[in-house]
């Protein structure tokens, strides 16, 4: 069982995106998600990073708060 702190840049690492600071602040400012559209429909993920956010969102995985909080920094 993985009981290691998720931040992040671990989430954007586990999702196999750049993980810098700069990275994750240019990713967010440039994918704007509407409100109707759920995070793992988004058209910026591929196939495998939108079946793990929905498996962390799904089965309330440890990744869940982490996938939250980039869901709401996305809806900016």
């Amino acid at each position: 069982m993985d009981t290691s702190s998720h931040t992040i840049q671990t989430l954007f690492d586990q999702l196999g995106l750049p993980s810098s600071e700069t990275a994750i602040e240019t990713f967010i400012k440039n994918n704007h998600l509407d409100r109707d559209i759920p995070l793992e429909r988004a058209a910026f993920w591929s196939a495998g990073q939108a079946q793990f956010i929905h498996e962390a969102l799904e089965e309330d995985a440890d990744w869940a708060e982490i996938v939250d909080q980039l869901d709401a920094q996305l809806r900016h």
